[in-house]
């Protein structure tokens, strides 16, 4: 086995769970080259990067993605745990679920299809790239060296498309029936955690709210709502010696956008994106939200409009009527570090850089290079913690930053890979240390370049 920093050497080998003592070593040189690699994240870019540190043929490292007897759950669920340890007993588990289309070429790549490219597309245009589209579950983390929480995806599922589905006789799902079952797995893995679930208007489906109110004593949704969503009253007790059926809803209820007109609205301070406090007007009411065959919903809606006038105004709701509006707000808003993480693993990870065709690769890589971004700031977090002291950021003469992002992060945790793993490998004699420590840390910023 490599020799492994002390901050990583503890949190890998949890994984080993889940492999064979010949592929769990060639998944831990594929790490260290992940996490070194500049560029493409492929097979063979990646042990190009470590050349020194793998051995046997190639194409053994090629089967770990394509061949090899392992299983992303275990991984997962290892994974899950650790992240699950950061949040106290005490708080909910916040959970940001979305979806990410990457672009993908190739004839024969499985589970390609035309999706809607989030990027590039407005209201009025819509831009299309020809890839995979993944539906990823990502737990949120405050993490005591920065002020905003930190989104790290510890489940993803690939979404299918129609014609796949009927060619491997499978049922179609949506990627909100793709995200059910993803938080409905952390349940059963945390049964004592209470989770919060957030997400943007894909996920503001009335299935997935009757299935959050239906594990309401553990599940809570907090999502966008329609502004002309049909709302009804609580369906009335029967009176006693009552013939026929009992009614299923209540008399109906104003549309939201028709309660907000003709109501007052409210000034008060809640949390906004980037950790901000935003002054906002705020209109609030409950109702049962109801779709035929499928009942009543209770919800609490809340209208936002926001003073300054950079966002737009918009309706939020939660399945927990006794949630109080700026927690709505505070929870909402928070969903958009799982957007942040989307770039980061973009462009620091590679994410859509592989070129595997078959369905265990594309499955597996795309799973992997995800939960990275995971394994990379939980490694970050441990050494700083060891060290007792709160990081400092890479700042530049022309660029300060005001605290640590995400290439901060890596660029510690390859300059700890680069130190302790590589050099102590090759260099027995201890070279390294041998040179002037400015020219030393001019190569090691070299190597752990990260933008």
């Amino acid at each position: 086995m490599l020799t492994l920093p002390s901050a990583a050497e503890p949190l890998l080998n949890r994984f080993s769970v889940a492999f064979t003592k010949p592929t769990y070593r060639r998944a831990i040189v594929l790490f260290v080259g992940f996490v070194l690699t500049l560029g493409r994240r492929t097979v063979t870019h990646t042990l190009s990067t470590v050349r020194t540190l793998w051995e046997g043929h190639f194409s053994d490292y090629h089967r770990v993605f394509s061949r090899a007897r392992w299983s992303l759950q275990p991984l997962a669920k290892v994974l899950a745990a650790m992240v699950v340890e950061l949040v106290p007993v005490d708080q909910p588990v916040i959970c940001s679920a979305d979806d990410t289309a990457v672009q993908h070429r190739g004839k024969l790549v499985y589970g390609k299809g035309r999706h809607r490219d989030a990027c590039r597309s407005t209201r009025t245009f819509k831009a299309w790239l020809w890839g995979h589209r993944w539906v990823v579950l990502a737990i949120n983390v405050k993490f005591p060296f920065a002020q905003r929480p930190w989104a790290l995806p510890v489940l993803m599922a690939l979404y299918r498309t129609t014609q796949t589905n009927e060619a491997e006789g499978r049922k179609h799902r949506t990627p909100i029936e793709l995200a059910q079952p993803l938080i409905a797995m952390l349940m059963r893995w945390f049964p004592n955690r209470r989770f919060i679930l957030l997400g943007d208007g894909g996920f503001a489906s009335h299935g997935l709210a009757r299935f959050c109110h239906d594990h309401r004593q553990q599940l809570t949704l907090v999502t966008l709502l329609h502004p002309r969503a049909h709302l009804r009253e609580a369906p009335p007790k029967p009176r006693k010696g009552q013939m026929g059926r009992r009614p299923i809803r209540g008399p109906k209820l104003p549309h939201p956008q028709d309660v907000v007109a003709a109501a007052k609205r409210r000034r008060m301070t809640v949390d906004w994106y980037g950790s901000e406090r935003r002054k906002v007007e705020v209109v609030s009411a409950t109702g049962h939200w109801y779709k035929a065959t499928e009942g009543l919903v209770p919800i609490r809606w809340v209208f936002v409009h926001d003073v300054t006038g950079t966002h737009e105004d918009r309706y939020f709701y939660s399945t927990d009527p006794t949630m109080t509006p700026a927690k709505i707000i505070g929870l909402y808003t928070a969903r958009w570090s799982i957007e942040v993480t989307f770039q980061e693993v973009r462009q620091h990870l590679g994410f859509a850089t592989p070129r595997n065709r078959k369905e265990e690769s594309v499955l597996r890589t795309g799973s992997c290079l995800m939960g990275l971004f995971s394994v990379v700031s939980l490694t970050f977090h441990q050494s700083t913690s060891a060290k007792g002291r709160p990081p400092k950021p890479r700042s530049y003469p022309w660029y300060a930053k005001t605290e640590v992002t995400f290439s901060d992060a890596l660029a510690a945790v390859r300059r700890q890979f680069w130190q302790q793993t590589v050099f102590s490998e090759v260099d027995s004699h201890g070279a390294l240390n041998k040179l002037p420590r400015k020219l030393r840390e001019t190569l090691l910023d070299h190597l752990t370049l990260a933008a």
